[in-house]
């Protein structure tokens, strides 16, 4: 995408569309590789993202709702990595050594012994002991008292509906928590760090050490607790055993397409995942095409795919298809608000080549965006019916002006794969193009320089200003040993700057840095920008008015 309006501007539409076209019309292997839909954005504004028209992964009520259950495999890990963290804070509190090595290391059927887990934490803390019996009092301590710092915990609960009320709340008030309450927060599923693992994990085995990996809190010498020092590794992997394997499904016209993983690209690193990749790549053999979404606008989800997910897979991208509407040009370009929910006001409706071409300055900029990477871009214009002939030409026309390789009006939508078949030739031309993909920045560089690439050589921002809350945890991070890890922005979708309403290309802005966390397992710094929420709220009127049930053929009605 550009920057988007509110409403989204048919990326899953034009990926669907594009993959019919190669596969169902110029008869090239192809396959779709998308993410799953969190329930946030369906019960909430956008709808959901199986596309749309003909131009759509079937079945769709399927795809847009539970599927096969692996954002609540995710949930349920996630909650039972949070609900260990504070029982462990609780039973440390109130017990002696004594007592929590004997509840730790029982004795069944008159023995005793410890778990492999265990041994695993034994090897860790240098005790080189597998007899329970013959541990030092000082042994024993060290191996029972994890003595987390609660000021310091970054592990939050998630649920996958948008639900503002539960960004700040208060935990532990009952009285059998015997006063231990602390302020925590819930997250929107798809942010949870096992979502991102889940999307960037190559193997079973890769995905059990990142799950072990997690950096869950500090104890009170600073040092990081992880979900193997909690014990908890096996568990979250036996819940997490069916998520890993991708969902094949098919588009209206016959094409695959593999649903795996669905972590946000404003507030997570927004990609599908590597392993759905790999196996498509296997599938279409030499000579095929795997079409994979990032989320969002290039500043966010492609900078993510490139610096992230390219880094974990290896994999060399050979086109970028950017997709752009007139509508999202026309606010650019300074057309009113769009507002989801409210009708458009006419400027969108009416031809207006002046707030068109006004407008294409940030579709300039993303193109600018990709060629940082070396990679040759294709614009695809998703076609709306109100657009008019000329400001579909003014468009293409900049666009090619501005460094695209191509640029083609797709109308998939309203056509399905005949009407992408422009776009499929072009992505085909592109591909055979000389590619220098390269990265944005080095690992090796400190955390503060590549987080101020990100901001000034992607965003345009003049600089950075980091609060004193993110400045202490990067040098907490950097002396643990995980400056080296690439960066994921939490940033705004809405605009390249930290500010929504900031349209086009905003210039001269500093970016502001509020916190900054670190996702060990996922093997990425995760930089809050401005007042980013991980957790989305409900509009006014969200989709789940339209959203019905009919009771005798069991037919569900108003998703999109």
């Amino acid at each position: 995408w550009i920057t988007p309006t509110p409403l989204g501007e048919g990326k899953s539409t034009v990926t669907i569309g594009l993959v019919q076209a190669l596969t169902a019309h110029l008869n090239v292997n192809s396959f779709a590789c998308l993410r799953q839909p969190s329930q946030g954005p369906t019960f909430g504004v956008k709808g959901g993202a199986a596309g749309g028209g003909y131009a759509q992964v079937i079945p769709m009520e399927e795809f847009n709702l539970h599927l096969t259950g692996d954002i609540h495999a995710i949930t349920a890990a996630n909650n039972l990595l949070a609900a260990a963290v504070d029982a462990r804070i609780l039973h440390e509190s109130t017990q002696s050594d004594k007592a929590l090595y004997n509840r730790l290391v029982p004795v069944v059927n008159g023995v005793r012994e410890f778990s492999s887990i265990q041994l695993a934490r034994l090897k860790r803390l240098g005790i080189n002991k597998t007899d329970p019996g013959t541990l030092t009092a000082d042994e024993i301590s060290k191996f029972v008292r994890l003595d987390i710092d609660p000021s310091t915990i970054t592990w939050q609960r998630v649920l996958d509906t948008n639900d503002r009320f539960l960004r700040k709340i208060t935990i532990g008030q009952a009285n059998t928590e015997k006063g231990f309450f602390r302020q925590a927060q819930f997250d929107i599923a798809v942010a949870s760090e096992i979502m991102a693992i889940l999307a960037l994990t190559t193997s079973l085995a890769d995905m059990k050490e990142r799950l072990g990996k997690m950096v869950v809190a500090n104890d009170k010498n600073g040092q990081p607790v992880t979900a193997e020092d909690l014990g908890v590794t096996g568990a979250l992997a036996v819940l997490m055993k069916d998520a890993i394997k991708p969902t094949l499904m098919q588009t209206l016209e016959g094409t695959p397409v593999f649903v795996h993983a669905g972590p946000f690209a404003n507030i997570a690193h927004g990609n599908s995942s590597v392993l759905a990749d790999k196996i498509a790549l296997k599938l279409v053999g030499e000579g095929g095409f795997v079409v994979t979404e990032a989320g969002f606008g290039a500043d966010i989800g492609m900078e993510k795919f490139f610096n992230i997910k390219c880094r974990t897979s290896g994999l060399v991208p050979s086109v970028v298809v950017l997709v752009a509407t007139v509508r999202a040009l026309k606010m650019h370009g300074g057309g009113p608000n769009v507002t989801a929910g409210a009708p458009l006001k006419k400027e969108y409706t009416e031809e207006n080549l002046q707030l068109v071409a006004d407008g294409c300055c940030n579709l300039q900029k993303q193109i600018q965006i990709a060629q940082l990477f070396g990679v040759p871009v294709v614009v695809a214009l998703n076609v709306f019916k109100t657009d008019s002939h000329a400001e579909v030409d003014l468009v293409c026309e900049i666009a090619k002006q501005s460094g695209a390789f191509d640029a083609v009006p797709c109308n998939h939508w309203s056509a399905g794969g005949r009407g992408a078949v422009e776009l499929a030739q072009a992505v085909r031309k592109a591909a055979s193009q000389e590619n220098s993909f390269k990265y944005l920045y080095n690992l090796e560089l400190p955390i503060i320089e590549k987080i101020r690439i990100i901001a000034q050589k992607v965003y345009g921002a003049e600089d950075i200003e980091l609060s004193p809350v993110a400045q202490s945890q990067i040098s907490r991070y950097s002396k643990q040993g995980f400056g080296n890890l690439p960066i994921c922005m939490a940033k705004t979708h809405l605009s390249l700057s930290h500010q929504p309403e900031r349209k086009g290309v905003p210039t001269g802005f500093i970016l502001p840095i509020s916190d900054v966390r670190a996702s060990i397992g996922a093997g990425f710094i995760y930089p809050l920008v401005g007042t980013m929420s991980t957790m989305p709220g409900l509009p006014t009127r969200p989709c789940f008015y339209d959203i019905d049930l009919d009771p005798d053929t069991e037919q569900v009605k108003g998703l999109f």
